[in-house]
Order: C-alpha cells, then structure tokens, then sequence
C-alpha cells in the first residue's frame, strides 16, 4: 500500500534525505494487539514507554564529550527513528489499522512537528479529523528536502552538546522524551479516526 517510490526520491542526492528514505524503506511490524475499551490509555503508555526509552539512550549517548561525543550524534538519531517508528506501528496496531499504514502517514507522525509548515499539501482536513494524502514526486521531494534542513540543524545542536558534559546529556535526553511524545501524540491523531486511505481522502475532499 506504499504510496512514493523510495528508489526514485533518492536521486536528491542528500545525504539526510537518502538517510531518511532508508529509514522508511521497511517499515515494521507490530506485535500489539488490537485495543477496544479505551485504546487512548494504551497509547499512553506505550508513547511513555517508549519516550523514557528514547531518553534513556540519547542521554546515555550524550555522555561522552568532544570528538567521540560528537560520533554518537548519527547513532542515536538513528536509534530514536527506530523507537518512534516502531511507537507508531504499534499505535496503529491498537486502533487496528496497522495493516494501512503507508510511508506518507510514517513520515508525517515522525516529522510534522518538526516542520509542520512543510506537510501543508500532504494533509487532508475533515472536522476534527486529519489525513495524509498522496501527493506528487516533487512535492514528496520538496518535503523530504525541508525536514533535511530542519535535522541538519538538529544535528548541529546535538554535536554542540557533546562539548558539555553532564548538563548536554541532560538536554538531549530530555529533547528526545519530548519529540518520542508528540510522535506518539500525532500517530493517536491519525489512527484513532483513518479507515482506509484512498475513501478517507475522498470523504474528506
């Protein structure tokens, strides 16, 4: 049910971008089960779950100051993609709807509050609802492009950490906690309400 195609976008030649696609080239699996009575209090926990964890690594790989510091930088945002990622299946897997979840979608939970600007033609509004819609291959690129921007920064915040012993951890870890919860809070969003990608876009049209 993937919507872009990896291989194509990848001739943008940026190394976060390609980074990215990478990332999103398999998207995994769930072993959480389908939750009916209050499944808002499941992704709770799980979102906090899965925040503690995110801090817990970043701070841990924050630890180390100067150059060796600075070689942890890639490996942990590495490390949290994959703890966000798997929180967002595991989201769809308690609302059910882990068997539509499509790159688009994977892509908006982990960045738009990142650079929520740049979703604006990637997003169908319909009330309260919010869906994420296939657009072009250059719209896709140009996307993919603004959140390379939006990480180069964040990159260069977190290697000017690894110069500050203790208190950089510390603000690391606690970065990481908050960006895993609103991942998390943005997964609720779009799996509490999707039904099926192509007639959710068109009731909303």
């Amino acid at each position: 049910m993937d919507h872009f195609d990896v291989k194509e976008l990848k001739n943008s030649g940026s190394r976060i971008v390609n980074g990215i696609l990478d990332f999103l080239a398999e998207i995994p699996s769930s072993n959480q089960p389908k939750v009916i009575d209050k499944p808002e209090e499941k992704c709770r926990k799980i979102t906090k779950d899965a925040s503690i964890n995110a801090a817990m690594i970043s701070g841990s790989l924050a630890i180390p100051i100067g150059p060796l510091g600075i070689a942890t930088v890639l490996p942990d945002l590495i490390s949290i993609w994959k703890i966000q990622a798997q929180l967002i299946v595991d989201i769809a897997a308690v609302y059910g709807k882990d068997a539509l979840i499509l790159r688009e979608q994977m892509l908006y939970c982990l960045f738009r509050h990142t650079a929520s600007q740049a979703f604006r033609d990637f997003v169908v509004r319909a009330g309260e609802r919010v869906f994420v819609k296939q657009v072009s291959l250059s719209a896709t690129r140009s996307l993919l492009e603004k959140i390379g921007v939006k990480i180069s920064q964040q990159l260069g915040g977190k290697a000017a950490s690894r110069w500050l012993p203790i208190v950089g951890a510390a603000g690391v870890a606690f970065y990481s906690f908050y960006d895993t919860t609103q991942v998390g809070k943005t997964a609720v969003t779009i799996y509490k309400e999707i039904v099926d990608d192509n007639s959710s876009t068109s009731a909303a049209a």
